[in-house]
């Protein structure tokens, strides 16, 4: 089935991606999920050949790529496996607020080094008492003369441990009423005294992705780091969420296809009884069934990005694909490990790491519930 915002250009970009992470990705990703972190050196290897922040202004290194060329990259990073979404996180997630609220000379410093690969973003929202709901964060920047003092701890930050600059979102008027109107944006870069970064967490799944608390100890931030207005954060983050929450559905469909490709590549090798079991009723129908969830999927999806590409608001929509596609990466890597037998809960089958990275792509980027609660509010239940 065509896709209607994937050009010639596009599918060329593809194939000369695919070739690059063939020969710089799939051989090293174990060793990368034994060490917990997609190395510097393959940063680097991403930013030579363009395949960072490709969306970004050629001013500052970028190529003013449209958002068809996000999709190609996050689609292939998640072939090569889950762990490797730290790099969406940084090229469509976090570089897309200093692009959208940055000043001139916030752009200046920071974008050609995260189009190069010279440095890693992150975003920290979740902290360890505040997730989906964040008007409840509990980190607070106060004003001292033309600084910031930040203090508080997040945590499940992908590329925590990697990262030079992260986009913190904080409270610069904890008494604010209501509280979303006292969160603002603030670029902390990684050496600033009085900021920490904690362990490597360990993780159920998605190991190749850098995951680590950081601390804020009265980090001291010059004023011209923050990003945009103050106040305005929570707004930023309405604004931003629903790209975000695309790109996780876009990862989760990508997954779910691979998972039925590598099922099927199996159920015709393995023979049972005499016969391969792709010959068995049972498994046509799960292979049937399955295959139809992710065509709807994918449907959907692409809708969605076409939808997206032209500006429109789609919260709504992109809160159901969220939910619906990530749900059923789920169901699917559930009925394909079992399609595998024994041989599925062995490490040396893909669809054993599988099916424990796909387990958290409900919860983050604002877990299932919640985006349940948003359909029905704006369905104006």
């Amino acid at each position: 089935m065509s896709r209607p915002y994937l050009t010639e250009e596009h599918e060329i970009f593809r194939q000369s991606l695919r070739k690059f992470l063939e020969k710089e990705a799939y051989p090293y990703y174990e060793e990368w999920e034994k060490n917990k972190e997609v190395p510097r050196s393959f940063w680097k290897k991403l930013g030579e050949q363009g395949y960072l922040c490709p969306q970004v202004d050629e001013k500052y290194g970028g190529f003013n790529a449209d958002f068809g060329f996000a999709v190609v990259l996050n689609e292939e990073m998640e072939k090569v496996g889950s762990g490797m979404v730290g790099i969406g996180l940084h090229s469509d997630i976090t570089i897309p607020y200093i692009e959208s609220y940055g000043t001139e000379e916030q752009k200046e410093r920071w974008l050609p080094g995260a189009v190069s690969g010279d440095l890693i973003s992150a975003i920290a929202m979740t902290e360890p008492g505040a997730g989906s709901d964040l008007q409840g964060v509990k980190t607070t920047a106060i004003a001292d003369g033309d600084h910031y003092i930040i203090n508080g701890e997040k945590t499940f930050i992908t590329n925590g441990y990697s990262a030079d600059l992260v986009v913190v979102v904080c409270k610069t008027d904890p008494n604010a009423k209501p509280a979303y109107k006292g969160i603002s944006l603030i670029v902390v870069e990684a050496g600033t005294p009085g900021f920490k970064k904690g362990k490597k967490l360990e993780k159920l799944g998605q190991h190749a992705n850098d995951t680590s608390e950081l601390i804020f100890e009265d980090v001291r931030v010059p004023k011209s780091n923050l990003l945009g207005e103050e106040g305005k954060g929570f707004y930023y983050l309405m604004e931003k969420l629903q790209q975000e929450r695309l790109m996780v559905a876009i990862q989760a469909q990508a997954a779910v296809e691979r998972m039925l490709e590598i099922t099927m590549d199996y159920v015709k090798q393995r023979e049972a009884f005499g016969q391969t079991i792709s010959k068995f009723q049972n498994t046509q129908f799960k292979i049937a069934e399955m295959a139809t969830e992710i065509k709807i999927g994918r449907t959907f999806l692409d809708q969605l990005i076409v939808d997206h590409m032209k500006q429109k608001d789609i919260v709504t929509e992109v809160s159901m694909a969220k939910w619906w596609i990530t749900d059923l990466a789920k169901k699917v890597a559930t009925e394909c490990l079992q399609l595998h037998g024994g041989y599925g809960y062995m490490e040396e089958y893909e669809i054993a790491r599988r099916y424990r990275d796909v387990t958290v792509t409900s919860i983050y980027a604002g877990s299932n519930e919640i985006m349940k609660y948003i359909i029905a509010k704006n369905l104006g239940l």
